[in-house]
């Protein structure tokens, strides 16, 4: 069975066809990266999954239920799909600190405070960012701030983990430090995980399968090895850089 299903997935914004028709199955648990250049369409991919746009056309199932139906006309708003989202510019609230930027998400699902402290203060001990729970967002490095952001997204345990570009704001040892905590919590948190990357590097780093996506279409999905051992077409060859 699959975690997440799109079946003819198609996206328009008037005249302008993002996404002309796509298909794909991810597996329960599997780390999937969609790697591709700027504007191919990743990105509103994985916001359709998220609810955060509605596809054109299509249907989106998450395990047996649906979330999104043009047949239907059935939507299911973000706030009912049990996703977690980490965006490239942290969308960390400043007022608030580390702690209430964590326990948000929970505080909304009417958790009660002993169940949003024990919470937060095991995820926080998760992102090593114990000790820091009273810290305002402007008190922290970058690379630290990205770490609240996915403490925020893993702290009321999604069924689907969706990760937008997050390392595009770090320098260069920040990418490298925060991949490697990406790839801890893919081991300490088994679930299903959406990755959206342009860089080839991150990309092979940790995804169990990479879709390769060009101008709102599939080029190529496979493991690591399938894509550099066999590439399909020249444009899988040359954005890979074989």
């Amino acid at each position: 069975m699959s975690s997440v299903q799109l079946e003819n997935i198609s996206k328009s914004y008037g005249n302008l066809n993002i996404i002309p028709t796509l298909s794909l199955d991810i597996l329960p648990n599997e780390f999937v990266s969609l790697l591709g250049p700027s504007g191919c369409g990743k990105t509103t991919l994985i916001r359709m999954i998220a609810g955060l746009e509605r596809p054109t056309g299509g249907r989106i199932k998450f395990g047996e239920e649906t979330v999104f139906d043009s047949s239907s006309k059935s939507f299911v708003p973000p706030e009912k799909r049990n996703v977690g989202m980490v965006f490239q510019n942290y969308a960390l609230w400043p007022h608030l600190d580390v702690f209430e930027n964590i326990a948000f998400p929970l505080k909304c699902r009417n958790y009660s405070s002993s169940e949003i402290r024990n919470s937060v203060d095991t995820v926080l001990e998760q992102v090593q960012l114990a000790g820091m729970a009273k810290r305002k967002p402007a008190e922290l490095s970058g690379g630290q701030q990205q770490r609240v952001a996915l403490a925020r997204a893993l702290v009321a345990k999604p069924r689907v983990l969706l990760l937008d570009e997050p390392l595009s704001n770090l320098d260069a040892n920040l990418r490298d430090e925060m991949c490697e905590q990406i790839a801890k919590i893919k081991t300490s948190f088994p679930m299903t995980m959406i990755y959206v990357t342009h860089d080839q590097r991150e990309a092979f780093r940790l995804s169990d399968r990479i879709v390769v996506l060009n101008k709102g279409r599939i080029e190529q999905a496979g493991t690591v090895s399938e894509l550099t051992q066999n590439p399909k077409n020249d444009f899988v060859r040359d954005f890979l850089r074989f």
